[in-house]
C-alpha cells in the first residue's frame, strides 16, 4: 500500500512523505504506482522549470518521496495542491492501494 502523510500549516501543505508500493499488480505492470510516480515526478519537474526550487526540499528514492516547504510563493502552493488533488482522485480510484493521512 502506498502511504501518503500530509502535513499541514494555515491551509498550506508544508510537507508530504510519500512512501510504498500499490502491490495492485506485478513490477512493471502496476498502474497505481505508475500513476503516482508520475504525479511526483511531473510535480517537481514543474517545480525545477518554474524556477521555485529553492522553496523546497525534497527527497526522491525508489518508493519514497519527501517534500518540506521552507517558502512559501503562489506557484509552489499551486503545485503542491494539485499533486495532492491528484492523490486523492488516485486514492478514490483505488482505496485499497493508496491511503492518504492529513495533519493540522
Amino acid at each position: 500500500m502506498i502511504k501518503a502523510n500530509i502535513a499541514y500549516n494555515d491551509n498550506q501543505i508544508v510537507k508530504m512523505e510519500i512512501s510504498g508500493h500499490a502491490e495492485y499488480a506485478n513490477s512493471g505492470k502496476d498502474i497505481v504506482c505508475a500513476s503516482v510516480s508520475t504525479a511526483i515526478i511531473v510535480t517537481v519537474n514543474a517545480i525545477e522549470k518554474l524556477n521555485v526550487l529553492d522553496g523546497i526540499k525534497y527527497d526522491i528514492e525508489e518508493g519514497y518521496f519527501l517534500v518540506v516547504v521552507n517558502k512559501h510563493s503562489e506557484i509552489l502552493d499551486a503545485l503542491l495542491d494539485n499533486l495532492m488533488y491528484s492523490l486523492n482522485d488516485l486514492s478514490n480510484q483505488y482505496p485499497k492501494y493508496i491511503k492518504i493521512k492529513k495533519e493540522g
